[in-house]
Order: structure tokens, then sequence, then C-alpha cells
């Protein structure tokens, strides 16, 4: 089946945008195995990468044995900020997509509005998502959920049939099924192809294959 082509393009942030998840991986297992959690490198893509705050503080208290305090990651920001600070860059070739898009875009992901806007300010891609950034503090539920991709499509006037979704989780694969909108996982970053694939979902590995693969067939 070939569908219509998209009118949105809905791209997560973190690990699709900017290449914050080997960051973020190698910072949180230092933080949780200070917290006295331990989790490998494999263990920490597959549970965090793509979850939400509530999700990764469940996963860490059931790790460690005892609860965390409510604001148990205040100590530990600063070690985030300044190894982002260092390091972040955006993904390969998302300016050239950003740029060949022929249709409107914005951005939907599981991080807080200010960990969106200082991530894209680090990388000089602010100015493209002003006034199009949504959070899942703007939702019921993040992802999984469809909430936040609904929320999305619905401020910017798009029927959930016509928008596409930019993912490299697959929290964000299975949030834009339910959302009933066509999914296109990224394989560049840390999430192996295997755990993106599935029905509706097309895979691929180069941002900049993307405009050619918008109109393409997903069964």
């Amino acid at each position: 089946m070939t569908l219509e082509p998209a009118e949105l393009v809905i791209f997560d942030c973190d690990g699709v945008l900017v290449d914050s998840e080997r960051i973020y991986c190698r910072v949180d297992r230092e933080v949780f195995a200070a917290l006295g959690a331990e989790f490998t490198e494999a263990e920490v893509v597959e549970y965090f990468v793509g979850s939400s705050h509530d999700m990764l503080t469940t996963i860490v208290e059931e790790r460690r044995g005892r609860p965390l305090g409510p604001d148990w990651q205040a100590p530990f920001k600063q070690r985030y900020e300044d190894a982002l600070d260092a390091e972040l860059t955006a993904v390969e070739g998302v300016t050239d997509l950003l740029d060949a898009l022929a249709v409107p875009y914005c951005l939907a992901s599981n991080g807080s509005h200010a960990s969106i806007r200082k991530n894209l300010g680090r990388t000089g891609l602010l100015d493209r998502f002003e006034g199009r950034m949504f959070s899942a503090r703007d939702v019921a539920r993040g992802k999984p959920a469809p909430d936040l991709f609904l929320h999305a499509a619905a401020t910017m006037g798009v029927p959930p049939e016509r928008c596409a979704v930019v993912e490299d989780s697959p929290y964000g694969v299975r949030a834009a099924r339910a959302a009933g909108m066509r999914a296109f996982g990224y394989t560049g970053g840390l999430t192996p192809a295997a755990r993106l694939t599935g029905p509706g979902t097309v895979v691929f590995e180069d941002m900049r294959t993307l405009p050619g693969l918008l109109g393409a067939a997903i069964s």
C-alpha cells in the first residue's frame, strides 16, 4: 500500500536531531552506579533510550532495591550539562535533511522544554524549531503512549494519518504506531534495527535519505 505524502514530519529530539544518547548513556551509567544501581551499556540502551523520567526512575529504584528521593537527579545535573556542553553535536546529515524537507516539521520529545531548548541551542538547531517544540510535560502521558504525538499533530493542524514520525527508540516507534502515524526508525544511533522494525515502520540509517522515503510504501 502506498500512502499519501506526509503533510507533517514530527521529530524526536535526542538521538534523532542531536547526538546526545551516547553522552547520556555514558553519564547515566556513572550516575546510577553512584546510586547503587549497576547497568551495562546494553541495558542502558535497552531500558532508557527514549524513556520518560518516571519510567527511568522506576527502573533504577528496582535495580537498587530502594526508593530514590523526589529530586534525586539534582546533584548530578551539572555532570550531564558539562558533558553536553563539551561534546554535543547535531546528528550527522540532519541539517541537510531539514533543508531538503518540502513539508512542515516539528519536534516532540519526552524531555523537558528546558532540556530541548538547551540541546537545540548547543547544536545550532533552535531557530529551526522555535514555536514548534512539544514536550511530554505538555500531556498526561509521555511515550510510549500516543498522547504527545497526537497533541503535536492537533496543534500543527494535521490529521494523524498524514503525519510521519522520526524516532530512534522502541518507545517512540510504539507511540507513533499507537497514534496512527507512519513511523521511521533511525538506526544511525545506539538502538539496533531489530528493536525498531515492525508494522507501519520504515527503518533507515542515513538522515539524508529520509525525504525520499516519506512517500514510500509501508506495510
